[in-house]
């Protein structure tokens, strides 16, 4: 998809070699494919929001940046709640369009789905070419 994932956490790189070794590599062959980076201190958290001193941890989140180094998404999760990986994925095909096109994607886009061509004739005449149904 032509992007860059990193996973970034408090943790040190010894615990990221030995939970990539002994857990994720379990679930995945070869364990994930992108880089686990430590961010001692929460330094790279602090930054994004995502730093919870009290605790000394980052909170889970995802940050979409595009090539500009503009955040176009976030999502930020307690742990107890899993993230969607095919949301992200969507939604990284609908930031790669929209930058592409110029089109709007609305809720629910899918690739191949109707888009929004923004501009004065489509105020308040969304309704006619997006119904709620679309979005699921």
């Amino acid at each position: 998809m032509g992007v860059q994932v990193l996973a970034v956490s408090t943790d040190s790189r010894f615990s990221h070699k030995i939970w990539q070794e002994e857990e994720l590599a379990k679930m995945i062959p070869g364990g994930v494919p992108y880089p686990m980076l430590a961010d001692a201190g929460g330094k790279i958290g602090a930054v994004y929001g995502v730093y919870e001193s009290l605790a000394g941890v980052n909170i889970r989140g995802r940050f979409i940046i595009d090539p500009d180094g503009v955040i176009q998404g976030m999502e930020v999760l307690t742990p107890s709640v899993g993230r969607n990986v095919a949301e992200l994925l969507r939604q990284v095909k609908a930031f790669q369009h929209v930058r592409q096109t110029g089109e709007a994607t609305p809720s629910g886009w899918q690739p191949g789905k109707p888009t929004l061509k923004p501009g004065p004739q489509l105020v308040g005449k969304v309704w006619e070419v997006w119904k709620p149904e679309m979005a699921f």
